[in-house]
């Protein structure tokens, strides 16, 4: 069945595209160099990325809603196996193995993992007959999303790690998961920050222990939980040891920026410094003192809305942030209306990757979440990431026009 091209959502598209095109011309001033007059070729490569990111969003949306539901497991089966291949013949770059090389071309399997996440996840949730809050349910969507997460940590990458979590809780909600027993499912990660300190921790427990008494969880999930607790709270030490040298002196610097000033925290200040110079209506078009004097590091990649806060101040910013949050309201609204399950929650999960990577980048560059590398969609440098967001977007448009479908 042919696509009506006139029942798309053409406005969520031209979001999509207009903050594309905003990324291109950041990328061309963030590589700018003002006594040549001239930039980096990078800004040509990102154009040519869109052209290819527009083409995979053209057979997305093509490709009818129950080939993603038959091939889902497939396709995520396929995406561990990149994801084993990697870490042996992978193209390591500052310590990681995360891409394979073709020439120039770098692909990157954790994002292709995203997708494959994403669809099989959506499948077993939208099919299972387990009841909503049951043991089994919980545990066989946990390991889905355990066995890419560990393979992505070896790479090592803790940060892209972080989205395939937050998928997995935000689809838990999404399926009908009481919010509070996603507290109690997450909190021995709480206990395991609050064993950093002993009165800490025992405060904690005393908290969960009156929580569990005022929820009343059946007994075993209830024992399982402070179980658990227990034993992160214990693993503590070992597991800050097991972390490579570089995260802990990100989680450190975002702590305290100013612990090292000229190393681990120089990031963090000469983005705040990049921002708050933008003041209210910036510094103009390839203007940016921080970012054409090279101050600011990976201004075309990680940092880009820090070149956009000091060229563009507080009205150029409010601009990007308002066209992404129309694209959050599409997709909450996209997701909701659905009539069938599989396709709810694959808009559901697109929609959680797009926000989880904007809120993480953009809290990066004020120093309120720690640097993880996660790139800001459709505005950082880079074709595998722009690629993702196109098929995220791809997937809510799709979403979109199927749904009146069960």
């Amino acid at each position: 069945m042919s696509l009506d091209y006139r029942h798309l959502d053409w406005k969520l598209i031209t979001a999509a595209l207009v903050l594309s095109l905003i990324g291109i011309l950041l990328i061309y001033s963030a590589q700018y160099d003002s006594l040549r007059g001239e930039s980096h070729q990078f800004y040509l490569k990102q154009g040519i990325w869109l052209l290819g990111a527009l083409f995979v969003f053209a057979v997305v949306i093509h490709l009818p809603l129950r080939v993603y539901d038959f091939l889902a497991y497939l396709f995520y089966a396929g995406a561990l196996v990149m994801l084993a291949l990697v870490l042996v013949v992978g193209h390591s770059k500052y310590g990681a193995a995360r891409w394979f090389a073709f020439g120039p071309v770098h692909i990157t399997p954790s994002e292709v993992a995203k997708l494959a996440l994403l669809i099989a996840l959506s499948r077993f949730l939208a099919y299972t007959k387990l009841a909503k809050e049951s043991i089994r349910r919980l545990f066989f969507s946990a390991v889905m999303t355990v066995i890419p997460v560990m393979l992505i940590i070896r790479q090592p990458d803790l940060g892209t790690s972080m989205v395939f979590v937050a998928m997995l809780f935000s689809l838990w909600f999404w399926s009908g998961i009481s919010p509070l027993y996603l507290l109690l499912i997450v909190s021995p990660l709480i206990s395991l920050l609050a064993a950093f300190h002993w009165i800490t921790w025992v405060v904690y427990l005393a908290i969960l222990i009156g929580l569990l008494l005022l929820i009343k969880p059946r007994a075993i999930f209830g024992i399982v939980t402070l179980v658990a607790n227990l034993a992160f709270g214990i693993i503590t030490p070992f597991f800050w040891n097991r972390l490579a040298d570089y995260q802990k002196l990100r989680i450190i610097t975002f702590l305290d920026p100013g612990r090292d000033p000229r190393g681990a925290g120089y990031q963090i200040i000469q983005s705040k410094i990049a921002i708050g110079s933008g003041g209210i209506l910036g510094k103009g078009y390839l203007g940016g003192s921080q970012s054409q004097l090279h101050f600011l590091p990976e201004r075309h990649t990680d940092f880009i809305f820090s070149v956009l806060g000091e060229e563009f101040g507080l009205w150029g910013t409010l601009f990007v942030v308002a066209i992404f949050g129309f694209i959050f309201y599409r997709g909450i609204m996209i997701a909701s209306r659905c009539r069938s399950r599989f396709a709810s929650y694959m808009a559901w999960g697109a929609l959680t990757i797009l926000v989880f990577q904007f809120f993480v980048n953009v809290g990066m560059t004020f120093g309120l979440t720690p640097v993880t590398g996660l790139p800001l969609p459709f505005l950082s440098y880079g074709g595998t990431s722009l690629m993702l967001s196109w098929t995220l977007v791809g997937f809510l448009v799709l979403a979109d026009y199927y749904w009146t479908e069960y």
